[in-house]
């Protein structure tokens, strides 16, 4: 048995869409998925391999044999489709602030069972990066439908390395199952346990209470020596601008604002050094990342274009901050502030105390000329298509429109090659660089420790942690 000490916990509708980092582990661990993530690609996982045809829209599962859920039930194509169908029900794939972000993707797919073990998914419109989607796209035992739909969270049936075996408001435990197609995790049984202050999650993990400690003090866990294991978290810390309406609808102001930011120094006055610059819409992590210099700072330029803008005078933006989510974004914002005033823009800001009414309102587009947010879907495409597509105009898009980046969507949503199609997200990179849809700033540094040395130990590229492949860290 090992024990992992983290901030938050809890276990919802695995058909919802998460990217919690404290649930996420909990619900791979449960459940299968057909395709697993490995660095910027996806490997076979209860899927041991697939077609892609008709530009995407045409996929071909093929499914290991023998697969059973904890219940006893077989785990086959037909249960695999009627997940599927379950994710993109229009009440299933809730995120803070909004409802349905599965269906977006698998809503009117025509799901054919062609056999036990064979699974054909025809989508509604191509969509190349389907294995985005179903890596999150978590196959639950249909008899456990009923009670996740009446918000029983205790019911959690999966097929996967550990099944659930209690679930309390300070505790989750489960063990492993007694055999597993991808072969047995290093330890025996899990328990997640709530411990939200950081200092004393370290203290439990050097007293040997616990065998992992996730989310520590950046400086404080530097005493653990080679039991602290930093990594870049793939969540972005950026202003979403108001492209619709006022000073910002204007190319030039929103990219002197990104020209205007000195990131590096934001890293070190407002998260210690715990962050790492981004020029970009999406970490390095993410598939398809790109380089170039676009946001380096370059104040002149930024007072070039605002005067050729019409503000060479002075610039006032009123700014929507929450109190949390991220963190830091009251902090954040008066830094920034100090910032941009050097090049004669100044802030109004107005605190928003409730997180989900702030999401709310974002959704709604009724933010003012920019607002602090988060960017944290893993997938490249998801955050072009919900967030930069005009077309789409989802729920965190603001009013920016370019046709350019729009034609690389439609070119990349039809390209099946993933080399091809990870140069054509450079490309819009590159773009969103020179015309930017937010002010980018940086990805935090995280930290987990764990109970003795492991020096081969990596955190997954999206920051979550993969519980069934710990090294062991339990007594034997």
């Amino acid at each position: 048995m090992i024990t992992i000490a983290q901030a938050r916990l809890g276990i919802h509708d695995p058909h919802d869409c998460t990217d919690a980092s404290d649930e996420l582990p909990i619900l791979h661990a449960i459940y299968d998925t057909l395709v697993r993530r490995v660095g910027q690609s996806f490997v076979p996982h209860l899927a041991t391999r697939w077609e892609v045809a008709d530009e995407a829209r045409r996929w071909t599962f093929h499914l290991h044999e023998g697969v059973r859920f904890h219940d006893g039930t077989p785990c086959d194509a037909a249960a695999v489709a009627k997940s599927l169908e379950r994710m993109a029900r229009e009440d299933k794939g809730y995120t803070l602030g909004a409802p349905a972000v599965w269906r977006q993707y698998l809503g009117g797919a025509r799901l054919e069972v062609k056999d036990a073990l064979t699974l054909e998914v025809t989508l509604a419109a191509p969509m190349a990066d389907l294995l985005d989607v179903l890596e999150q796209g978590f196959i639950v035992a249909p008899s456990a439908f009923a009670a996740l739909d009446a918000k029983d969270y205790a019911t959690q049936i999966g097929s996967g390395p550990f099944r659930l075996v209690s679930l309390g408001a300070r505790e989750i435990v489960a063990e492993r199952v007694a055999s597993h197609f991808a072969g047995l995790p290093a330890n025996s049984a899990v328990t997640w346990r709530l411990e939200e202050d950081a200092a004393k999650r370290l203290a439990l993990l050097e007293a040997g209470e616990v065998e992992v400690a996730n989310g520590l003090d950046f400086e404080a866990s530097r005493r653990l020596g080679e039991g602290r294991h930093a990594f870049l978290s793939p969540v972005a810390i950026i202003y979403l601008l108001n492209a619709a309406k006022g000073p910002l609808k204007d190319a030039r102001v929103r990219r002197a604002l990104s020209l205007a930011v000195d990131r590096e120094a934001l890293v070190e006055s407002v998260m210690a050094g715990a962050a790492q610059p981004l020029r970009g819409f999406v970490s390095p992590n993410h598939y398809g990342a790109g380089q170039g210099a676009g946001a380096l700072m370059d104040r002149e330029k930024a007072r070039a274009l605002l005067d050729e803008a019409g503000h060479g005078g002075g610039l006032t933006l009123a700014v929507d901050c929450p109190t949390r989510l991220p963190d830091e974004a009251e902090r954040l914002t008066a830094a920034l502030a100090a910032q941009l005033a050097e090049v004669g823009i100044n802030f109004e800001v107005h605190i928003h105390p409730e997180r989900e009414d702030y999401a709310h309102m974002v959704r709604r587009k009724e933010i003012r000329d920019l607002c602090v947010f988060d960017s944290s879907p893993m997938s490249t495409y998801r955050v072009l298509y919900e967030k930069i597509d005009s077309r789409v105009a989802g729920s965190w898009w603001q009013g920016y429109a370019n046709p350019r980046i729009e034609a690389l969507i439609d070119r990349g949503r039809v390209t099946a090659d993933r080399a091809a199609r990870a140069e054509l997200w450079q490309e819009a990179y590159a773009l969103l660089q020179e015309d930017p849809a937010w002010l980018t700033l940086y990805n935090p540094l995280r930290v987990i420790g764990l109970k003795g040395r492991h020096p081969e130990f990596e955190m997954p590229a999206d920051g979550v942690i993969d519980v069934a492949r710990l090294p062991v860290l339990e007594e034997t």
